[in-house]
């Protein structure tokens, strides 16, 4: 029972996050002025070019690591594959990790010279369901496995 939960706890949210990260945060990777045409990345001129860095190597991360491992590692799991559980943990690790420190970075910026985020509120409120979904999703594969 707990491994049927743990599936589509797992993989319904999961593809829903590698269907954002590809769309909408790999091609910041690029050319980051798409992730700001799209909303997904703040323009320099609100978070300064030290900012602009932090998020587009975020993006840069997903790009080349984070989103590809997930999608695999989701893969996996849907095949169920002997390797799917490593990979998952794995993931799922990164998960939990970037939404921590983007929440860092936003609280210790906060008032900043060139610092402002007007949709402050918006990772407030995304960013924790990440990294709580990230977490238990975590606990439950450890423990299905």
């Amino acid at each position: 029972m707990l491994e049927s939960v743990t599936f589509w706890f797992v993989q319904v949210p999961g593809w829903a996050l590698f269907g954002y990260l590809a769309i909408a945060q790999c091609p910041a990777a690029i050319r980051y002025e798409i992730g700001v045409r799209m909303g997904s990345q703040e323009p320099e001129e609100r978070i300064t070019r030290v900012g602009r860095a932090f998020w587009w190597g975020l993006a840069v991360a997903d790009l080349v690591f984070y989103t590809p491992l997930l999608g695999l590692a989701l893969l996996g799991q849907a095949l169920g594959a002997p390797w799917a559980p490593a990979l998952l943990a794995a993931a799922l690790g990164v998960t939990v990790y970037w939404p921590i420190a983007s929440l860092a970075t936003v609280a210790d910026a906060r008032g900043a010279p060139g610092w402002s985020l007007p949709k402050e509120r918006d990772y407030w409120r995304v960013l924790p369901v990440i990294a709580g979904w990230g977490a238990l999703a975590l606990l439950l594969v450890t423990f299905a496995a």
